[in-house]
């Protein structure tokens, strides 16, 4: 009989020569369980998914609900439904009066190819803005946003009419006229390797866009809900965008994701043509009931408080002569090596020694650190404390 690996290599779709081939049984908590029953300290969370931790009771608990009562019903946006209403409610609580509409998808490659679309449909304008070293998702849109020759290798041509600019250069700002109908950007860079936008910066961009009209759009896939220290990042820079994307950490585990704004702005999607944005399972009711419990968690357990808190002792129990800097805001860390040589050598040695974390896209010199915010102070000094040992291991 063939092996999980055997079969796994054989049927499931590969997307890089060589995948870690990690075989997990169960999860809870900030810990994932292997076949033989060793437990693994997740640093990345899933790429910042799983923000209340693995399996939190009272997503679990949502889930089964939802599930025996209805899961699938219609395509989005026909039917009222009792989960994706009371979650657009309460994301409504929590963001900014221009933030009370939300359109619900399945990803957050699907909320950007949504937010393009909307920018187009409001402003009748075709340019877009974009930052270099972005990451917005794997579609033929999104990744029009992203100006890497690694994503268009292979794949290209994108879409036109899209130009880049560099995350905080003031003098790049010039680039928005009034052909623009959007700018995509992410207020904290993430696979960049955590690069976190600066006050004048963002506060320049708010009003350069303000002055020709121009659509701005957060990408806060991987900054959202809870994962800066602030439940959305943009709290840190007292900017609101005009459209906010949310997806990864909001499902508590479920693949679920969104695009926000006002009312007015949404509202042109439903006319002109109608249907101007379609999706069959967007929305589906059991993601919309972990959503729901995902953010009624982090607001009743005040998790979001305590974020900044845990990752500056991160930063400050990481102290080695191997590492050159350690960048980030909360639990969305970049702690920087030498060379990708040696970033892989040390974060293969600590999975070896049960603590999980990876690099970045276009910063492979730098290990993640985004675990679940549900952490605790002594299971970062254990983190940290492996992550030292394996750094000595592979120095020598």
């Amino acid at each position: 009989m063939l092996t999980q690996r055997q079969l796994f290599l054989q049927h499931n779709a590969q997307t890089s020569p060589e995948p870690l081939m990690l075989e997990f049984v169960r999860a809870k908590g900030i810990y994932i369980y292997d076949a033989a029953g060793r437990k693994h300290l997740d640093l990345i969370a899933g790429i910042g998914v799983s923000n209340v931790g693995h399996c939190h009771p009272a997503v679990v608990e949502a889930i089964q609900k939802q599930a025996e009562t209805y899961m699938h019903l219609m395509v989005y946006g026909e039917y009222i439904q009792t989960p994706q209403v009371n979650f657009a409610k309460a994301l409504a609580d929590v963001l900014p009066p221009s933030l009370s509409c939300t359109y619900f998808l399945n990803s957050g490659t699907e909320a950007v190819e949504g937010a393009m679309k909307l920018a187009k449909r409001y402003t009748g304008r075709k340019g877009f803005i974009a930052c270099k070293n972005a990451y917005h998702g794997s579609t033929h849109g999104a990744e029009s946003l992203m100006e890497s020759d690694f994503y268009s290798t292979g794949y290209g041509p994108f879409l036109p009419h899209v130009d880049f600019i560099e995350h905080n250069n003031l003098n790049d700002l010039g680039k928005i006229t009034e052909e623009i109908a959007a700018v995509f950007i992410e207020p904290i860079q993430g696979e960049a390797g955590i690069r976190v936008a600066n006050l004048p910066y963002m506060q320049a961009l708010r009003a350069r866009c303000n002055e020709t009209k121009t659509l701005l759009i957060f990408d806060e896939i991987q900054s959202g809900f809870g994962r800066s220290g602030k439940m959305f990042a943009f709290e840190h820079f007292d900017v609101v965008p005009d459209v906010l994307l949310l997806a990864k950490g909001i499902g508590g585990g479920m693949p679920i994701g969104a695009f926000i704004s006002s009312l007015e702005i949404m509202s042109v999607l439903s006319h002109s043509p109608i249907l101007g944005h379609m999706t069959t399972f967007g929305g589906h009711p059991v993601c919309c009931a972990a959503g729901l419990a995902t953010l009624r968690t982090l607001v009743d357990e005040k998790i979001v408080d305590g974020v900044e808190e845990k990752g500056n002792l991160f930063k400050k129990l990481l102290q080695h002569p191997a590492i050159k800097e350690i960048r980030g805001k909360g639990l969305m860390l970049a702690v920087e090596f030498e060379d990708f040589e040696l970033n892989k050598k040390i974060i293969d040695s600590c999975i070896l020694d049960g603590v999980l974390s990876d690099w970045f896209l276009h910063c492979s010199n730098s290990m993640r650190i985004a675990p679940p915010l549900i952490i605790t102070k002594q299971e970062i000094e254990e983190a940290c404390a492996i992550i030292l040992k394996n750094i000595n291991l592979v120095v020598g």
